[in-house]
């Protein structure tokens, strides 16, 4: 039989070689990590880490560059803004004072606008509604108007009927002599409101026409006016009479059927021609 060791001591020997391997292994890592820690950078990166200070300077140079540029800049404007108004307002003042010497006098302050005397605008407005007046009676008067614009003699249209109250409410406040402030402005105003309604009425007039009127009714409108027309410009005394008379026989027709409103001045007036009397 050999010799053969305890069971102790196999085991005491294979623990501490046991240690010294862990202890060997562990060596082994450390100086790994101190290998590692101690390697050194790569060659391409050494020469950008050097130039990073340099590109730094550089951008803080540029920005400070910029930054001082803006400042003078800023400076330079806000020392010449009172400069630039000053000349401008001087240029202003020189410009004026060249143009009133050539023109040979300087410009004379402005004067506040006088109130008109009362007794002169009532005067302007007397005026205005005689001369409204007279419009409205040569259309009245006058046969060939009245067919022509037949809606300007009828009251049932809403435009005629406003300026026939607004014109009976200003002759109502007519006077031949001043009669005071309060009267004579409302007067004026009576008369602003009557022509604006006469103007108003003409249009819509001219507008209307004979579009309310059945085609027959518009064809003997029309004859009627061809009759009067006829009259008016023949020279021989026996055609003109004979005209007027067919016109005053076919407007009674008209009349009596309510078509066309003629006012007594213009039937009046049609009368007189018919009977020999020159038109006026």
């Amino acid at each position: 039989m050999g010799h053969r060791r305890h069971p102790t001591r196999q085991a005491g020997a294979a623990f501490a070689e046991g240690r010294r391997l862990r202890r060997d292994a562990e060596r082994r890592r450390h100086d790994r990590r101190l290998t590692r820690r101690r390697r050194p950078l790569p060659r391409r990166v050494v020469p950008w880490l050097l130039l990073l200070p340099l590109v730094f300077a550089s951008v803080l140079s540029v920005l400070g560059l910029l930054l001082a540029t803006t400042l003078a800049i800023g400076l330079t404007v806000a020392a010449a803004t009172p400069f630039v108004l000053a000349g401008g307002i001087a240029f202003h003042v020189v410009r004026r004072r060249l143009r009133a010497r050539s023109a040979g006098t300087a410009p004379l302050p402005a004067r506040p606008a006088s109130r008109r005397r009362p007794d002169i605008v009532w005067g302007h407005a007397r005026d205005r509604f005689h001369t409204l007046a007279a419009a409205y009676a040569a259309h009245e008067c006058d046969p060939m108007n009245v067919l022509r614009l037949p809606a300007l003699s009828d009251v049932t249209v809403p435009s005629t009927g406003r300026f026939v109250d607004a014109f009976a409410h200003a002759q109502a406040l007519e006077s031949d002599a001043y009669p005071g402030d309060d009267h004579a402005t409302q007067f004026a105003q009576a008369v602003d409101r009557a022509e604006r309604a006469w103007r108003a009425a003409r249009e819509a007039a001219e507008r209307i026409r004979l579009s309310g009127l059945t085609p027959a009714e518009r064809s003997t409108v029309e004859r009627v006016i061809k009759l009067l027309t006829t009259a008016r410009d023949s020279d021989q005394e026996p055609e003109r009479l004979a005209a007027y008379a067919r016109a005053r026989a076919e407007l009674a027709k008209l009349d009596a059927a309510g078509t066309i409103h003629l006012p007594p001045t213009a039937r009046a007036a049609l009368d007189a021609a018919s009977r020999g009397a020159l038109p006026a």
